[in-house]
């Protein structure tokens, strides 16, 4: 489970913020992937890549078709849309008109193996799922706000299809030593490389 999405939960009050040093520890409820049976605040146990955005296509359609009605946000990684689950759930969803999806790419051009070239290139990305039905909108810099608000903006305003929002991003932006750099994908920093990190991210605001 990712360590922003533990916070998150822990500062929404989910659960005491203590336990976020356990974080991935044996006997933890917080696990590396979300179980809903041990951690409050998680709907849905997820292993597999893919699988979240074939949930969150399954809750665009249950909204659709039960109500009430209410829009779905999936996060996609760029290595991640490699897996063919991800196009069965964007066929479907653009075959039923799921308007109320918004699917967001973050595309960093690094998986957990290396580039996303070397690996098993999705690209084009764009033309991937517009070719699904889908409507595409691409952000240059993804840590830019101003264009991630106008981003979520045209997709909210976008009828009769789902949106796709492929945001081009840096994986450890801010962070000097972690810029571009595909060994950070799941280790943490030890003490002095924390506090390198914290200073440089304070000296951007």
């Amino acid at each position: 489970m990712p360590p922003v999405s533990t916070a998150v939960l822990a500062e929404r009050g989910f659960f005491p913020k203590i336990d976020l040093e356990t974080l991935r520890h044996i006997g933890s409820r917080l696990q590396g992937h979300p179980n809903m049976n041990d951690t409050p605040g998680v709907d849905m146990s997820t292993g597999s890549l893919g699988q979240g955005v074939s949930a969150a296509v399954g809750m665009a359609l249950s909204s659709k078709t039960f109500g009430p009605e209410y829009r779905v946000y999936a996060l996609l990684g760029d290595g991640e849309i490699e897996e063919g689950q991800v196009w069965e759930a964007a066929m479907f969803a653009g075959n039923h008109a799921l308007d109320n999806l918004c699917v967001i790419v973050d595309n960093n051009g690094l998986q957990i193996d290396g580039t996303i070239e070397e690996v098993n290139s999705a690209q084009p990305i764009a033309g991937k799922f517009r070719a699904f039905g889908f409507h595409v909108v691409e952000v240059a810099d993804g840590s830019d706000f101003d264009q991630l608000r106008a981003a979520f903006a045209e997709a909210r305003a976008t009828k009769g299809v789902p949106t796709c929002i492929v945001a081009r991003t840096v994986k450890g932006k801010g962070v000097s030593f972690m810029e571009g750099q595909v060994g950070w994908h799941g280790k943490a920093p030890n003490d002095e490389e924390f506090a390198i990190a914290m200073a440089e991210l304070g000296r951007e605001g």
